[in-house]
């Protein structure tokens, strides 16, 4: 059964009239009848939609017995409310009909109270859904309550949808700052009033441009009602009649949008002016509770440290013991159980499989010397090997740092030991990051504020600064010996990233960095930047000790907005000349914490799986993420050498930013059972020996951008390199000089000058396909694709050339990219 029909003799006046109607500012009926379903139909409101008050007979739906009723809605302060009568109460205590012209005196409605009890409903614009069906329905819900409303004409109609959308946006600001305060103070400086005042000026005067305009169209609009009037008089078929009505009906409707947007304009303009000392007082606030913020968080990380040296000093904590549990495969997993004492910010990394979790327990040499024992083994070793097969470990006890000082006795090329400090250059970064939110940190563009004078070729090359693990590892005969060395090495090149918050420059495509240290330390390196979308470089390093090494590592960074992610994507391969062990492995993630308030820190988490490929030995590291309730001590990394047969060797132990330790397992049994119905493992070691230790940070290392003694000498100006090399890129150069503000230039010249270099390579590859020709695209210079056999993924080695091109000073097929 369909809706009623609108009553057609409803009296509503024409277009014009419509325009010249007088806005209504009578109070507005507050109480409400609940209601069930609503619907409704109406004829013309007699006010202006920007008016404060709008009111005017709709036809709302009631049932499906009555259909469609005539009610008088009253539209005020966000609440729409209808009435069975027009009926107002006046200031003199006199009342009228809007249908009628004369007043007439009210008997049953003496006050405004009076006539609320008269509402039949209220609906909140504020959270109503305003809706039109067809060219007259209105359509509005809240909740469970729907009103539907018809009106006489389209005109009509679009006056009411209009002064509806304006209430709801005035309600919604009304509810929105229920909560500020009416106070009249000042705003916090001059300099921000006046750009206040500034903004107000400009809006005015854009308003009173709106309000010429709005002249000329009512001008114009009138003109055009008078000659469609006149036009309407005559006599005409009737066909052009409705026609020409419908004209008329279009240019009223047009008048009518226009009057309200300079309705709309001007309320935005009152708006503004009201609650300017509103915004003033919440920006100050906001920045008052950024500085609390920051100085709480300082605050805590202070506590926090004092709380960590007040455990490591308490009596009865042992420190030769390490608990970590595991399962029966060995995986390690986050206990669910342990969530609720953790932060809300608290990052959780998943665990590899397989991954070694264990508990260690320091053994006496001296009760361990007989091949049986009461534990049921899953392993067992001789201590006495740990004594006759150590010389090599015994010599890593002694501080790699102390060699190369008794080195700098040989005569040799002497190198820098500082760089000109660190300007104190302040940056708003949150004005710069709010818009790379999700996107990929290398395709946004960053001025070098950000940045360290090294690009990322220099970082590749500086995992070479304890390059004498390798020397030491290529010298043990037991392939689970050298593991320890090489796992030791994989750690230590983190060692410098714990104050190295700064970015490293973004290599140009073609650029490349030598490291020639043949005659000091036994190694050349050269890297590469192979590909620049994705960026991706290649490193080859080969040493006179008895290694090679060489990976392609592509960067994959998020900014997250609080924290940033760094993930090295590529393997790491190392062969050892004399026995052929070819090790693998890849790097784990990075994230800087702290991007927007606070401190920057730096943290590594994830694991490292290292294999070799020869003796298929396996070394299975596990960098453990910072928490803030974690009982561990902070960088820990933990893990295990095993052989083929997947028997333990070793356990190694340590801080990625510290030292790393071995210990010889003896024996290996299955604990107790977890809550969680996992089995322990317990191996019992002997005493670990140190391999890898930190060298300290040269002095005045914190105006220097923490560099080691490495990194200090990475960017020294040397004689016959490549013209591609990183030494000679200009920004890179600038910034460490400390002028920053040319590096920047600098920066978005070379920046602009490698995007013309890949607009034309674009251009030349679709030139190529329309000839149906093949085009390679960009071709490595010092590199080459091939597909590696041990792990068959396509990567980029080392082809030659580079050093003997170097000895003939031959750079002819060097690309200008500088």
């Amino acid at each position: 059964m369909g809706k009623a029909a609108a009553p057609s003799g409803s009296g509503a006046p024409g277009p014009v009239s419509l325009l010249r109607a007088v806005p209504r500012r009578d109070p507005p009926a507050m109480s409400a009848e609940p209601g069930g379903r609503a619907t409704a139909a109406g004829a013309g409101p007699p006010a202006a939609p920007g008016s404060d008050t709008y009111k005017g007979w709709l036809f709302k739906w009631t049932n499906y017995l009555k259909g469609y009723q005539r009610r008088w809605f009253v539209l005020s302060n966000g609440l729409l409310s209808y009435y069975r009568s027009s009926a107002t109460v006046r200031s003199d205590g006199s009342a009228w009909k809007r249908v009628k012209s004369t007043p007439v005196p009210a008997r049953r409605m003496g006050t405004q109270a009076e006539m609320a009890h008269t509402c039949r409903g209220t609906i909140n614009l504020s959270t109503a859904h305003i809706d039109t069906e067809d060219s007259c329905n209105i359509v509005l819900s809240n909740g469970g309550r729907t009103y539907h409303l018809k009106a006489n004409s389209e005109v009509e109609r679009q006056r009411w949808v209009t002064a509806l959308e304006l209430a709801k946006a005035k309600a919604i600001r009304m509810r929105n700052n229920q909560s500020d305060d009416s106070g009249d103070e000042e705003p916090a400086s001059q300099s921000d009033k006046n750009e206040l005042h500034g903004t107000l000026k400009t809006l005015s005067s854009k308003l009173e441009d709106l309000s010429t305009c709005n002249d000329l169209i009512a001008k114009h609009g009138a003109a055009l009602q008078r000659s469609l009037s006149e036009l309407e008089n005559l006599k005409l078929p009737a066909e052009s009649g409705e026609k020409i009505k419908a004209v008329n009906e279009r240019a009223t409707l047009f008048r009518i949008t226009s009057n309200a947007m300079i309705n709309a304009c001007r309320d935005f303009l009152d708006l503004a002016e009201t609650h300017s000392r509103k915004w003033q007082r919440a920006l100050q606030y906001e920045r008052e509770q950024r500085i609390r913020l920051e100085e709480t968080i300082e605050q805590l990380a202070k506590q926090h440290n004092s709380l960590e040296r007040a455990c490591r000093g308490a009596p009865g904590l042992s420190s030769s013991t390490t608990g970590i549990t595991s399962t029966a495969k060995g995986s390690v997993q986050s206990a669910k159980g342990e969530a609720s004492d953790e932060d809300e910010e608290t990052e959780y990394f998943d665990a590899m499989e397989d991954a070694p979790a264990f508990i260690t327990v320091t053994a006496d040499p001296k009760h361990h010397r007989r091949s049986g024992s009461n534990l049921s083994g899953a392993s067992e070793g001789h201590p006495e090997d740990w004594t006759l097969e150590d010389s090599v470990f015994e010599s890593s006890n002694q501080s790699s740092y102390n060699e190369s000082t008794c080195k700098d006795l040989l005569p040799k090329k002497r190198r820098r030991s500082r760089i000109p400090d660190k300007p104190n250059y302040s940056l708003n970064l949150w004005s710069i990051m709010k818009n790379c939110i999700g996107k990929e940190l290398s395709k946004i563009p960053m001025p070098v504020n950000f940045n360290e004078p090294l690009s990322m070729l220099q970082r590749l090359t500086e995992d070479l600064e304890y390059h004498e693990l390798l020397d030491k590892a290529a010298k043990c005969e037991s392939s689970t010996e050298q593991m320890c060395f090489v796992a030791a090495f994989s750690v230590s090149s983190y060692s410098t990233t714990v104050h190295r918050t700064a970015k490293p420059f973004n290599p140009l495509l073609g650029e490349t960095y030598e490291l020639d240290r043949l005659e000091e330390l036994g190694f050349r390196s050269l890297c590469e930047q192979v590909s620049h979308h994705p960026p991706a470089a290649a490193h080859h390093v080969f040493s006179t000790r008895g290694w090679t090494l060489w990976q392609e590592i592509t960067i994959a960074s998020k900014f997250r907005g609080k924290y940033l992610s760094i993930m090295p994507l590529g393997a790491i391969h190392l062969e050892f000349h004399s026995s052929g062990n070819h090790y693998v492995w890849r790097k784990v993630t990075s994230t800087v914490h702290n991007i927007i308030v606070g401190k920057l820190w730096i943290d590594q988490s994830g694991e490292i799986e290292i294999v070799n490929h020869k003796s298929k030995d396996k070394c299975q590291l596990k960098f453990t993420p910072y928490s803030y309730f974690s009982r561990d001590v902070p960088r820990k990394v933990t893990g295990v050498v095993s052989d083929a047969d997947g028997k333990a060797h070793y356990v190694m132990s340590g801080t990625w930013d510290e030292k790393m330790e071995c210990s010889k397992i003896v024996q290996s049994s299955h604990g107790s059972t977890s809550t969680e119905g996992k089995q322990k493992t317990v191996y019992q070691t002997l005493s670990p020996k140190v391999l890898w230790k930190k060298y300290p940070l040269p002095e005045n290392a914190e105006n220097m951008y923490f560099f080691s003694d490495l990194a200090l000498t990475l960017n020294e100006p040397e004689e016959r390199v490549a013209p591609t090399d990183s030494r000679l890129r200009p920004d890179q150069r600038l910034m460490e000089s400390g002028r920053w503000d040319e590096a920047n230039v600098e920066k978005q010249r070379l920046e602009e000058k490698q995007r013309a270099v890949r607009r034309r390579r674009e251009a030349e590859a679709v030139e190529a396909l329309e000839e149906g020709k093949d085009y390679e695209g960009y071709i490595p210079l010092w590199f080459e694709r091939k597909v590696d056999a041990v792990t068959g993924e396509l990567i980029c080695v080392y082809k030659g050339g580079y050093w003997e091109a170097k000895d003939r000073q031959d750079w002819s097929t060097c690309p200008d990219i500088f």
